[in-house]
C-alpha cells in the first residue's frame, strides 16, 4: 500500500464532544474553533444532539449551520454509554442475544446516518459490541455481519464513510478483525483508533496507518498505555505520537484526526488547548 503515499499536507484535528459534556454544544463548538481545531467529533448523546429528541433533525440543521460558520468539519460518533438503555452501558449492541435488541441498535445507527447526512459529516463511526458471557462467538459473528450488511444496504454509498471501529474486548477488537468483517460485509471503512493498537492488535499505531491507509474512514489519536484501555492525554502513555502523525501525512490522509478524552470533561477548558498544543509540537518533532 506504499503506492498511496502523496505529498504531505497539514493534518486536520477534531475533539470529541464526549470530552465536553459540561459544555453546551454551541459553547463547545466555539471553544474548538477558537482554539484552532478544524472539526468536531460529535457523539450523539443526551447532552449533545439527542438523536431521539423530537426536533433532532432541526437541531442537526442548526448545528451544521454553526459548524459552517466556524469552519468546522464533522465526524458522527455513536458510542454514547446509556443512550439506548439507561441501565446497561452500551447496550443493546449488534451482538446482543436478543434479536429485538440488535434491531434497536441497527435502527439507531440508521438514525445516526440520517443525522450525519444533515450535518454534512465525513464519517459515521460505530462498533460491534461486547458479547455477553455464554454467547457463542461464531453465532455473534453472524449477528454482526448481518447487522453491518443491513446498514450498508440502507446507508452505504452516501457522502460519508461508514466506519467500523475495532475496540479492545469487543467482538471486532483489532485491525485484523476489521479486515475479516470487511471481507464479509463490503462497503465499510476502518475507524482506526491508534491508541487501541497498543492495547489489542498485531500492529504498532503507525504500522496500522500504513497497512490500512486505503481503508481509513476516520482516525483517532490519544495517549494510551500498552495493554491498558484507558484514554489518556496525548503526552502520556506509550503511543509514539510524532510517528503516528508522520505516518498519516506520508499516506496523504485528509480526513479529520479526532481526539477522545471522555473522562476529562470536567477539565475540558485545560485539555482542549493542551491537546492541540501537543499535536502541533508532535508535528514539529
Amino acid at each position: 500500500m506504499t503506492e498511496l503515499a502523496r505529498s504531505p499536507r497539514e493534518l486536520r484535528y477534531a475533539y470529541n464532544t464526549n470530552g465536553l459534556t459540561s459544555h453546551r454544544l454551541s459553547d463547545a463548538l466555539s471553544l474548538l474553533a477558537d482554539t484552532g481545531y478544524a472539526g468536531v467529533a460529535l457523539t450523539l448523546d443526551v447532552v449533545h444532539l439527542d438523536p431521539f429528541a423530537p426536533d433532532a433533525l432541526a437541531q442537526a440543521e442548526k448545528t451544521r449551520a454553526r459548524c459552517d460558520e466556524l469552519g468546522l468539519g464533522v465526524v458522527v460518533e455513536t458510542g454514547a454509554r446509556y443512550l439506548l438503555d439507561p441501565r446497561g452501558k452500551h447496550e443493546p449492541t449488534l451482538v446482543t442475544p436478543d434479536a429485538a435488541g440488535r434491531a434497536r441498535r441497527l435502527a439507531y445507527l440508521r438514525l445516526a446516518c440520517d443525522l450525519a447526512e444533515v450535518l454534512g459529516a465525513e464519517a459515521v463511526s460505530f462498533w460491534a459490541g461486547v458479547p455477553r458471557p455464554g454467547v457463542d462467538r461464531d453465532e455473534a459473528w453472524g449477528w454482526v455481519v448481518d447487522g453491518v450488511r443491513a446498514l450498508v444496504d440502507s446507508h452505504g454509498g452516501r457522502s460519508y464513510a461508514l466506519a467500523v471501529e475495532p475496540e479492545p474486548g469487543m467482538l471486532v477488537e483489532d485491525c485484523d478483525g476489521w479486515a475479516r468483517l470487511a471481507e464479509e460485509a463490503p462497503g465499510i471503512t476502518l475507524a482506526l483508533d491508534t491508541g487501541h493498537c497498543v492495547v489489542a492488535g498485531a500492529y504498532e499505531p503507525q504500522e496500522a496507518v500504513a497497512a490500512f491507509a486505503a481503508h481509513l474512514g476516520t482516525v483517532a489519536v490519544e495517549g494510551m498505555r500498552r495493554g491498558v484501555h484507558d484514554h489518556l492525554p496525548l503526552d502520556e502513555g506509550d503511543v509514539d505520537l510524532p510517528a503516528v502523525l508522520r505516518a498519516l501525512r506520508d499516506v496523504g490522509y485528509e480526513r479529520l484526526v479526532t481526539l477522545e478524552l471522555s473522562r476529562d470533561g470536567h477539565r475540558a477548558h485545560e485539555m482542549v488547548p493542551r491537546a492541540i498544543a501537543t499535536l502541533r509540537e508532535a508535528e514539529r518533532a
